[in-house]
């Protein structure tokens, strides 16, 4: 059974979004400017290890400001690594240091905003990268389970928003094809009845949530996890080798 938690219908209507604009194909930026922020948490890992075998949320500044994701996950061992403004390439590009080797049974991610409305990629090519993503995780960890989240609605790139579903339906479908993907909808949350973006769940940038905004989606992701990952949580986390 392939995992979707899909809370309204992707094809919902667009009559109040805007129109798609037309996407050409553009490189992706350089995924060595993380380079210190990557290097700031492996001094953070260096000091104190993160356990093995946890849930490790991976993306950009939507996990990383995360705040309460501990405590909206508990009792499951989570260990956050965002990184603000990053992209899906950035997260393959640095697989291993965020990803790998922590040796997780699960990842959650969240990329496709920053890729769709900040650089201008095209949704065909979110799609590609994901997919290249994913293999390289398979490759290092075969039967690791990835909960693929929606990208966002936001006020601030509402006019990407015809993009960003079009990446929504893509990674969908994606997940559909392989049943250790799950994709599950957290953009549904942030919709009004009118198809709007609920402009009480952001922070004031327009952009990033806020206390609600995150409140909805731990109540649309949690049940998920809690339902297909808390029997693991048996086995005690692991520590790596000093």
């Amino acid at each position: 059974m392939h995992w979707i938690l899909a809370l309204v219908p992707l094809g919902a209507s667009l009559a109040c979004s805007p129109q798609a604009p037309a996407r050409q194909l553009v490189p992706f930026p350089d995924p060595e400017r993380w380079a210190e922020d990557l290097r700031i948490l492996d001094e953070q890992d260096a000091i104190e290890p993160p356990p093995l075998g946890g849930i490790v949320f991976v993306g950009s500044s939507s996990i990383r400001d995360w705040a309460t994701l501990e405590a909206d996950m508990a009792p499951l061992t989570v260990v956050k690594r965002g990184f603000g403004g990053s992209t899906m390439e950035d997260v393959r590009y640095h697989l291993h240091s965020l990803v790998l080797r922590h040796e997780p049974r699960a990842i959650v991610l969240y990329e496709g905003d920053n890729d769709i409305g900040f650089h201008g990629v095209a949704p065909s090519q979110v799609l590609a990268s994901f997919q290249a993503l994913t293999r390289d995780l398979h490759a290092g960890l075969p039967h690791l389970r990835a909960y693929v989240l929606s990208v966002k609605p936001s006020p601030l790139r509402w006019a990407d928003w015809p993009l960003m579903r079009e990446t929504n339906a893509l990674l969908r479908r994606a997940c559909e094809q392989d049943p250790r993907l799950a994709y599950v909808d957290v953009a549904a949350t942030l919709l009004d009845p009118n198809e709007h973006p609920r402009v009480e769940l952001f922070a004031p940038d327009r952009l990033h949530l806020n206390p609600r905004g995150y409140a909805a989606w731990t109540a649309a992701l949690r049940p998920r996890l809690i339902a297909s990952e808390s029997r693991y949580e048996n086995l005690p986390p692991r520590t790596p080798e000093p």
